[in-house]
C-alpha cells in the first residue's frame, strides 16, 4: 500500500471570511496527522479539501492512492436496514470480507435497524465499517470520536494505529484528544487568516 497526500500552501475562503492560509503538508506511508482547532476554524473545511471535495481558494493538493473519508455526512441510504445499506457498498467497493468489519465495530445486532434510526455513534460506527471494506490507503476522518462511548472510541484509535501499520495515512480532525500512532500535530489556528 503506497500512498501519498501532499497540500502546498492551501487556503480556505468560506464565503467571505479567510479561514486560512499557507497550510502545506506532506505525508507519507505510516503517517497520522491530528489536525487541532476549536470549532469553526477550517477543520472540516481541510478535510473536504484534501478529500477533493473542496476546492482550495489557492494552493494545490495531490493524492497518490484511494482516499477514504468519514464526516458528518453519512453516505448510507437512511430508509434501508443498516445491512442492506452496508451490502450496497460492500458490492460496489468490492469488499471481500464484509463481516470482519461487522464484528470488528460491533454492528451485527444493528443489521436490521433502519439507517434512520441509528444513535450518532452507531452511524460513525456504521461509516467507518465502510471505510474499512473499501481498503484505501488514505483516510481523512472528521471528528471520528463524536458520540461514540469509551470502548468505542479505543476501538477507534486501534484501527487508526493499525491502518498507519500497514503503511496507510491518516489525517484526522478532532477537537478531542485522539490517541494516535506518532502523530504530526496541526493546530490549524496557526494558519489564520
Amino acid at each position: 500500500m503506497q500512498a501519498q497526500l501532499t497540500a502546498i500552501d492551501i487556503a480556505c475562503r468560506r464565503g467571505d471570511r479567510l479561514l486560512f492560509k499557507g497550510l502545506s503538508l506532506a505525508c507519507a506511508p505510516g503517517d497520522a496527522v491530528h489536525v487541532t482547532g476549536p470549532n469553526g476554524v477550517g477543520k472540516s473545511s481541510l478535510i473536504r479539501i484534501l478529500a477533493g471535495l473542496l476546492r482550495p481558494f489557492s494552493g494545490e493538493v495531490t493524492a497518490e492512492g484511494g482516499l477514504g473519508l468519514v464526516d458528518e455526512r453519512l453516505a448510507l441510504d437512511p430508509n434501508q436496514p443498516l445491512g442492506k445499506a452496508l451490502a450496497f457498498w460492500e458490492r460496489l467497493d468490492g469488499c471481500s470480507e464484509p463481516g470482519r468489519t461487522l464484528d470488528l465495530l460491533q454492528l451485527e445486532p444493528l443489521l436490521d435497524v433502519p439507517v434512520r434510526f441509528l444513535s450518532t455513534g452507531q452511524k460513525k460506527r456504521a461509516a467507518l465499517a465502510r471505510l474499512l471494506n473499501r481498503h484505501c490507503p488514505i483516510w481523512l476522518l472528521d471528528e471520528p470520536l463524536n458520540g461514540l462511548d469509551g470502548q468505542a472510541q479505543k476501538s477507534v484509535e486501534a484501527l487508526v494505529a493499525q491502518h498507519c501499520d500497514r503503511g496507510g495515512i491518516a489525517v484526522v480532525a478532532s477537537h478531542q484528544p485522539i490517541a494516535l500512532p506518532s502523530p504530526t500535530l496541526l493546530g490549524i489556528e496557526d494558519y489564520a487568516a
